[in-house]
């Protein structure tokens, strides 16, 4: 072969070649732009799960006001197991808030004894060699559920007091409230004085578990 051939020859593989490296350094960037977006989207996930159990925790730590636990009667501490006791009011400004710490957005909607959230992202996957990036934000969304871990045990009721035969003398003193027992997940017991009860919080936190759910 001759010379001039041998550079005719290295003349038409230069197109091919020039065209291989950028197809090559397309597929890289466009790959780095998947990644991107995985990223992204793995940040609304994690914010999403974490403002879904900061709303639920909010509501099992706090009850509705005005309960009086030595007025309560067996099915209202059932009610409670329930969730149907707990205030969930202001519970989804705690999902906003951990949203926000983690830069995003939050819509809260309280669920049946839980929280569902869904999060945007305020930042994008950014500009990349896939058009329309840069205005692609991350969105995920997240259940949170309080689920009971206790069932009430129930104590035989006291035998009442005879009547008085005389309408006469003070007014009997009433008897104390008896203490409240619960039968909880592990094989522990749970006892509430209701005279004397321990902070809300940390009875709630042996009663309920929170949980992300599907």
């Amino acid at each position: 072969m001759s010379r001039r051939g041998l550079r005719d020859d290295r003349g038409q593989a230069f197109p091919i070649y020039a065209v291989a490296v950028v197809g090559l350094l397309f597929a890289a960037l466009a790959f780095f732009a998947v990644g991107q977006a995985g990223v992204t989207r793995s940040n609304a996930q994690g914010a999403a799960d974490a403002a879904a159990l900061a709303a639920a925790r909010d509501a099992r730590d706090h009850l509705l006001p005005g309960l009086d636990f030595a007025k309560f009667e067996p099915e209202d501490w059932e009610r409670i197991l329930r969730g149907e006791l707990l205030d969930s009011t202001g519970s989804c400004a705690e999902a906003s808030s951990f949203a926000a710490k983690n830069d995003a957005s939050a819509t809260c909607t309280p669920r049946a004894r839980g929280f569902e959230v869904e999060v945007t992202t305020n930042g994008t996957v950014g500009k990349s060699v896939v058009p329309g990036t840069d205005s692609v934000h991350g969105q995920a969304k997240a259940t949170a559920a309080i689920e009971s871990r206790c069932t009430l045990n129930v104590a035989p009721a006291p035998a009442p007091s005879p009547s008085p035969t005389s309408t006469r003398g003070p007014t009997p003193t009433p008897a104390p409230a008896l203490p409240v027992t619960f039968k909880c997940k592990g094989g522990k017991d749970l006892v509430v004085d209701p005279s004397k009860p321990d902070p809300w919080r940390k009875i709630a936190r042996t009663l309920f578990d929170v949980r992300l759910v599907d």
